[in-house]
């Protein structure tokens, strides 16, 4: 089997699809994001981009902060709809039935339904052609009791996340191994 060569684009798949809500509790909006993802351990820093055409962008750069809502089977219907209307028309909170929750650290609303929200602070803004990158510290992470398991771990395995692919929205499938599990002692290995 040979490859087949494309011209350059956006084909690192799969990637999370998450609903980014910004503004405050008063004025607020919820953009669908899939160009997200994690970019420093210590501080812990995440990014996301967005098109300075697209309501948010404003919201997000005058405010400087945002809320990063994990996005879940039960929600994919919300998570897409969210990127295809804008804010400026409709408040997307009301329209799709989801609820806000007063953040910790930071004036942006978080969603209720979220399994986890993350709360971010943006530290620089690169503008990179069609999307700029807003680069940003976490100040929290916040999940719902119901994904933690009886170590107090979060286990992504009770809440369906979903991943965004090639135009797609997918389920996000089993759990396979765990860092470092190709060099254990074969006796303590856990089969997946």
């Amino acid at each position: 089997m040979s490859k087949v060569t494309w011209k350059p684009g956006t084909f690192l798949y799969p990637i999370p699809a998450v609903m980014v809500s910004c503004g405050t509790m008063e004025k607020s909006n919820i953009i669908t994001v899939a160009w997200t993802g994690i970019i420093n351990t210590n501080p812990a820093m995440v990014y996301i981009s967005v098109r300075p055409t697209r309501y948010s962008y404003n919201l997000i750069k005058e405010q400087g902060e945002f809320v990063i809502n994990l996005t879940t089977k039960k929600l994919v219907k919300e998570t897409d709809w969210c990127g295809v209307k804008t804010g400026e028309k409709v408040d997307k909170f009301k329209e799709m039935g989801l609820h806000k929750e007063k953040a910790n650290f930071v004036k942006c609303p978080m969603i209720k339904e979220s399994p986890v929200s993350v709360e971010c602070k943006v530290k620089e803004i690169k503008e990179l052609g069609s999307h700029s990158m807003f680069i940003a510290e976490v100040l929290a992470i916040n999940s719902d009791e119901k994904y933690i398991d009886d170590k107090g771990a979060f286990d992504i395995s009770k809440c369906d996340l979903i991943s965004y692919a090639n135009g797609g929205y997918y389920e996000t499938g089993r759990k396979l191994g765990k860092f470092g599990f190709s060099v254990e002692n074969k006796k303590k290995r856990k089969k997946y």
